[in-house]
């Protein structure tokens, strides 16, 4: 076994939170209303169960550019799941998170939103990650903007925020 390894597979650690690419077996077993005594009594909110569902169609979204689960360091428990959305286009990658209500207002969420943007802004051919947020969630707004997203365009109902990376050429 080689000493080496390569830091795609890592974890994402910041401290706090380990952000750690969720495994086949945690997706079934999310869909099949199993649950590991690892998770957090709130998790998996909704949009965890969308994104698990989607793995299939998705199944870079399983892999170390995808989607993660957020756990909580002092408790070893998952608190929320956060993600890529594989592969980019253009250079450009779309990320999405969620922190189950137990765990609100600790500033995890901009704590795994920016490790996760800080991550994939060093992967190849990649230099800016996206989000939409709807403007009727004004706590999505704020953990993007204290995760050091920009808003550049804002429509009717949404906001588009980007965070890039300054030493790559912009599209």
């Amino acid at each position: 076994m080689s000493s080496s390894s390569s830091p795609v597979h890592a974890d994402v650690v910041t401290k706090r939170l380990v952000l750690r690419p969720w495994t086949r077996s945690e997706a079934i077993a999310l869909l099949d209303d199993i649950r590991p005594s690892h998770w957090a009594d709130d998790f998996p909110a909704e949009g965890d169960r969308v994104v698990a569902g989607l793995f299939e169609q998705h199944p870079d979204w399983l892999g170390p550019y995808g989607h993660r689960l957020v756990i909580e360091r002092d408790s070893g428990l998952v608190v929320g799941s956060i993600g890529l959305f594989w592969p980019p286009s253009e250079g450009i990658l779309e990320i999405g998170y969620g922190i189950v209500v137990s765990r609100r207002g600790r500033g995890y969420a901009p704590e795994a939103t920016q490790a996760l943007a800080d991550f994939a802004l060093t992967l190849p051919d990649l230099h800016t990650v996206s989000a939409d947020v709807e403007l009727s969630n004004p706590a999505s707004v704020r953990v993007l903007e204290k995760a050091g997203f920009r808003r550049w365009t804002t429509g009717e109902n949404v906001a588009k925020f980007r965070i890039s990376n300054p030493d790559r050429d912009l599209r």
